[in-house]
């Protein structure tokens, strides 16, 4: 069938909902009824012709459907995201020896479409990719999406129901939120009008649907790109893509999303970026998924947006080690579907590189897409760092210093980081952080006791020190009199409590806060003083030279000597391992009988191994005879690189590190 007659009939459908809307809902007729009697005649004839209805076309809807609330309806093969990037580079690494499909990132609600014997049964959002809502009732407001097609098999067409740019500009100047504010972008107004319980609503608001993909459907087809190929016929107007022929470089695949790019500004079509994706369906099913997003495309999204603020002020609160660390409160901007109002100012010198004071117009953004961050500054002039940070502590009140160490790098020149610092150990800010610390999952994983129930039993004067947690069963009869406790909450408390009495030796010196001794560096520690507390300790009074070990250099090894020169620290060292019980941890068998090609060598882990969690993957790793290293260095023999890999992935190319995929590592070490 010619695309010229599907063309001729989307155009007498739009031509026919535009008169009709004059007519019924304006009061004042475009034309008379014989003309529109005719098209009417005309459109039903291609219809009759082509076997499709669109659901908005005017002979299917007298009118529009109402219902009470939106039923949900679970999704047989779960509609999940895809990882994403900011990288070319990523997208070239991705590619891999497979066909890829450049396709545009629609900006808007996933919609999954449902059709049984050529008829459309069901319509629903993609909700939390597992479950979502059916609004069916609203495809008669929606444009592009049939409702009867030729197709009689089962077909299942996942995409995207978006507002074009231009309608946003007129519809957000009459329309308001849920909060009574004037929508920001045309993706918050397009999901809401979705959602819609009333279809004749969603059609004001010039909703478009627009195919990315077939779930099911066509099963003789073997690619992505040849099951969406057959959906024009069906009367869907599909989502531009594109198809490599070749392995292509990565000036080629920045051309692609140029290309891909400029359609979508020529069109109309509002995306936030561009998505690759295997176009094999077989290659694509073995790719597997995590709990977030399937493993056969990743979203290449544009450079962070800028969002214009204005600074309000700034916040300013001690952590344990008393450094006083300023956070940015501004007025709220949203930034992919999320409201930002604040963001870390890291130290004074970001805020003396910027001249920040209160009142500034400040851009913002959200860099990779995660982590909110002030850019720039509109209103420098007039800047004093002394007029803009405390000089008093604001928990205790005690005078606040500036320290000034080493920085980073820039054009290899050393810049000097400044700091505020509270001085006063007894800060009680800085006590209830190193309190937090304690009971926090990778130290202690005293579960339940959260930093606001500690606060309150900090406060009531119940808990000095560490011990006297272990000590609480004390206070019981007033603990349970507390507001939001209880026997019942009392009790789990009790139990997570004793639970943690039984520990490890890596979680032990972990929860005694030694600046930067973390996983690695106690797992460390753990097997250089084969997992005793006493050797360690003894180590530290015969000058041991902790710097032979993995990954640590000259400023930790201060860092413990100066931790046990403390009275204060020692005496909780001892007092608190006679209430504990120090298990040593049992690591998994090695492969092949203990035989391991790693055993000795230093291996880091960078992005997601899947199934493992960080600590997993890095017990796996030990259990081979081998380090888990944290950072990358000549020292470093192996870099295992997942997915979202860092900047670990650049430096282990810089020094030439082998590089192995997490295929490759379980292979070499007979791991299931």
């Amino acid at each position: 069938m010619e695309a010229n007659i599907f063309e001729k009939q989307r155009e007498l459908t739009d031509r026919l909902n535009i008169h009709r809307e004059k007519y019924y809902n304006h009061n004042a007729p475009s034309v008379s009824d014989e003309v529109y009697d005719r098209l009417f005649d005309e459109l039903k004839a291609l219809e009759l012709q082509t076997g499709i209805c669109m659901a908005n076309s005017p002979t299917q809807t007298v009118g529009y459907s109402v219902v009470s609330k939106l039923e949900k309806t679970s999704h047989k093969i779960p509609l999940l995201s895809l990882d994403k990037t900011k990288s070319s580079e990523d997208l070239a690494l991705f590619q891999g020896t497979q066909q890829i499909m450049f396709m545009l990132k629609l900006d808007g609600l996933t919609v999954k479409l449902t059709y049984e014997n050529g008829r459309l049964v069901e319509a629903a959002t993609r909700g939390d990719g597992e479950e979502g809502e059916v609004i069916t009732h609203n495809t008669s407001g929606i444009t592009g999406i049939p409702a009867q097609i030729p197709y009689t098999g089962h077909l299942v067409v996942t995409g995207e129901a978006f507002i074009r740019p231009a309608d946003f500009e007129v519809l957000k100047a009459k329309l308001l939120d849920s909060s009574g504010k004037p929508y920001k972008n045309g993706r918050n107004l397009a999901a809401g009008s979705v959602r819609l319980l009333d279809a004749a609503t969603c059609r004001e608001r010039k909703v478009v649907f627009m195919p990315f993909g077939v779930l099911e459907g066509f099963p003789e087809m073997l690619t992505k790109s040849q099951k969406l190929s057959q959906l024009p016929a069906q009367g869907f107007s599909i989502c531009k893509f594109l198809v490599s022929k070749r392995l292509l470089t990565r000036d080629e695949i920045e051309q692609a999303i140029q290309q891909l790019q400029q359609f979508a500004d020529a069109n109309g079509i509002p995306i936030d970026g561009i998505v690759m994706s295997y176009n094999d369906i077989a290659f694509s099913k073995i790719c597997g998924r995590t709990g977030h997003h399937y493993k056969d495309g990743m979203a290449y999204k544009f450079e962070d947006e800028l969002y214009e603020s204005r600074l309000l002020h700034m916040e300013w609160t001690p952590t344990r080690f008393g450094e006083i660390a300023p956070v940015a409160v501004f007025d709220t901007v949203e930034i992919d579907g999320c409201e930002v109002s604040r963001a870390s100012l890291h130290n004074l010198s970001f805020i003396e590189e910027l001249e920040l004071m209160p009142g500034n117009r400040i851009l913002v953004c959200k860099r990779n897409m995660i982590i909110p961050h002030i850019e720039d500054n509109l209103d420098r002039s007039g800047f004093s760092l002394e007029n803009v940070i405390p000089h008093e502590c604001p928990c205790c009140g005690l005078p606040t210093r500036i320290h000034e160490g080493a920085g980073r790098t820039v054009d290899g020149e050393e810049r000097i980081t400044k700091t505020l610092f509270c001085d006063n150990p007894d800060c009680e800010t800085r006590r209830l952080r190193r309190f937090v610390h304690f009971v926090s999952k990778k130290a202690m994983d005293i579960v339940g006791l959260s930093e606001a129930t500690l606060e309150k039993l900090i406060g009531h004067g119940w808990i000095h020190t560490y011990m006297d947690i272990y000590r609480l069963d004390r206070h019981r009869d007033e603990i349970v009199q507390m507001d939001g406790f209880g026997e019942k909450s009392w009790q789990n408390l009790w139990d997570a409590i004793q639970q943690s009495q039984h520990t490890t030796f890596e979680r032990y010196v972990i929860a005694m806060d030694i600046p930067m001794i973390g996983d690695n560096a106690s797992k460390a520690l753990r097997r250089e003083f084969h997992g005793s507390l006493s050797n360690f300790e003894m180590a530290v009074y015969q000058e041991y030279d902790f710097t032979q070990l993995p990954d640590f250099g000259e400023t930790l090894h201060n860092n413990i000597r100066d931790w046990f020169s403390e009275e204060e620290n020692i005496y909780v060292w001892e007092e608190l391992q006679k209430l504990l019980v120090i298990e040593e941890k049992v690591m998994e068998v090695l492969p092949n009988n203990g035989t391991s090609p790693f055993t000795g060598c230093t291996i880091v882990v960078t992005g997601k191994v899947e199934p493992y969690t960080r600590e997993g993957i890095n017990d796996l790793i030990e259990s081979l005879g081998a380090h888990s290293g944290s950072s990358v260095s000549k020292k470093t023999d192996y870099l295992v690189c997942g997915e979202k890999a860092g900047s670990k992935l650049a430096k282990a190319q810089e020094l030439g590190v082998p590089i192995l995929t997490p295929a490759e590592f379980f292979q070499r070490a007979n791991v299931a």
